[in-house]
Order: C-alpha cells, then structure tokens, then sequence
C-alpha cells in the first residue's frame, strides 16, 4: 500500500513578489555607509590575498612554483656552483644559486598554488594591494621587489596552548642543543690549566 503523501501547502499568489519587496525597502531605509578610500584604509580579511612575497633565503630552485604555476607567470633563472666539502676526506658537492625570480602580477591570478606547494617556506601572501601601475611592464616584480613585500607579510596566528610543538622546532632545538654543549666542551678543554681527562677517569 503506497504511503500518502503530506499535504502541500498553498502558496498564495504574490508571495514571493512581496518578500522581494521588503527586503528591498529595509536596504532602503538602511543609511549607507560610505569608506573614504584611500583617506580611510579598508579592514582586509586577516587571510586576504594582496601580494606575493618571496624570503630568498628560503628558495632552493627546486622549479616546483613555476611548473605548477597554471599562468606561468613566474620566471626563475639559475646557476650551479660548487661548494667544497665540509670536512677533510670529504666530496664536493653542488648547489643551485637563484639568479632571477620574478612574478608578472598582471598575469597572475591569485591562485595561492605556488605557495601552496612550495617545500621550503619561501612564498608567502601580503596583505598589500595598492601597487597599480601606469605601464604593465612595471607589474613584474623581480626579487628585490618581491623581497620587499616580505616585509609587509603578518605574523602567523598563535598556535593553540595546549598544542603539541611542531616536529620542525624540536629538531631544531634538539640540533642547538647538542651544538651548544660540543662549544662548551671544547671551550673547557681549552681553557688554561684545564687538566686533561684520562679515557678511565671519563669512564668512572
């Protein structure tokens, strides 16, 4: 036996014309409220996508932010050098060396990909937006100028009290610690009238 369905109720004819209506006349009586740009800056979202920042010391030419850029409007030039081993016995190894990172703001779109899926921290957004330009030549921004705009990029919001710290920062730590005690060691080995320690004295 099929179930009956609920009774649907009637709408009256002009419903929907006389909700239209009142929203209308309650913006109407609303004042409105008028920002004096640029004498009254705007409140921008605390995430608001103005600029894009770079921390050059950051970038390892790794090309993961041009390749993925879908306006590739991100110029990256770079040299390979050689740097001599850090220890005696050791092999030299070579590094990339940035010549040129630069991004054309008036092809990018503000995607975020680029700084989404950079590895090492080295693109970030600012909040900054009046940077118009009477030639769109001067909208590319080489890495001077994006260094600049590092400056203006806010601090990350606090981390919850209660939250673990991050793996990054105890590795660090950890890593600064162990520096800090073979510096104190050396120093006290070194210090004048210092006695030497026989391995068994080490050993008791």
């Amino acid at each position: 036996m099929a179930e009956s369905l609920p009774p649907t109720r009637s709408r009256i004819p002009g419903s929907g014309l006389a909700k239209g209506l009142a929203v209308t006349l309650r913006t109407m009586t609303k004042r409105a409220h008028t920002a004096q740009y640029p004498d009254a800056q705007p409140e921008l979202p605390p995430r608001s996508r103005g600029v894009i920042g770079l921390f050059e010391e950051n970038c390892t030419v790794c090309m993961l932010c041009a390749r993925e850029c879908p306006d590739w409007c991100i110029y990256i030039d770079s040299h390979k050098e050689t740097v001599p081993p850090a220890a005696p016995g050791g092999r030299e190894r070579s590094r990339n060396v940035l010549d040129r990172f630069a991004i054309d703001f008036a092809l990018c779109m503000y995607c975020g990909i680029c700084i989404e899926v950079c590895p090492f921290d080295a693109l970030f957004w600012s909040p900054e937006f009046e940077y118009a330009e009477t030639d769109i030549h001067e909208l590319t921004h080489e890495r001077d100028k994006l260094r600049e705009w590092m400056w203006t990029v806010p601090a990350p919001p606090a981390l919850d009290p209660s939250a673990e710290e991050p793996k990054e920062l105890t590795a660090a730590r950890k890593t600064a610690d162990k520096l800090a005690a073979e510096q104190t060691a050396r120093a006290d080995e070194q210090a004048p009238g210092a006695e030497p320690t026989s391995p068994q004295e080490g050993e008791a």
